[in-house]
């Protein structure tokens, strides 16, 4: 038997409101989603100004993080590098998403769930989503 942390709803708010905070200084809108380490969704929020194919996006950025306990992106370089690579479809996975914008939350070493932000430039994407990823062992 073996103990394990969970994401809180609160802890999801928490990350949703940072986001939600950056996204307004800019006045941009894009789609926040917090799964737990399964990549189930907790909490989600479209800001004013998000276009709809961002929605199902940062869901499955999110999705992406916390089933493979890496970035997003990461995810992406990793299947294309000839030395290592393998095509994405090996997985049999048809949500993951190898753009930029997806982060494992990590707490004492251990993937309790991930953040998805989608609907802003892949780098803006990422900032955000892993500054708000951070928060959690902040």
């Amino acid at each position: 038997m073996y103990q394990r942390m969970q994401l809180s709803h609160e802890d999801a708010i928490k990350m949703i409101d940072y986001a939600r905070s950056e996204l307004e200084k800019e006045g941009k809108g894009a789609a926040v989603a917090v799964v737990d380490e399964h990549g189930e969704l907790i909490a989600f929020l479209r800001t004013d100004g998000c276009r709809l194919t961002s929605i199902y996006i940062a869901m499955n950025k999110a999705y992406t993080a916390a089933r493979e306990q890496i970035e997003s992106k990461e995810l992406g370089k990793k299947s294309m590098r000839a030395e290592d690579g393998f095509p994405m479809t090996n997985f049999g996975e048809l949500r993951y998403v190898t753009w930029g914008g997806g982060y494992p939350i990590i707490h004492d070493g251990v993937v309790i769930g991930a953040i998805g932000i989608s609907g802003l430039p892949e780098e803006e994407d990422m900032k955000i989503a892993s500054a708000a990823a951070k928060l959690i062992d902040a």
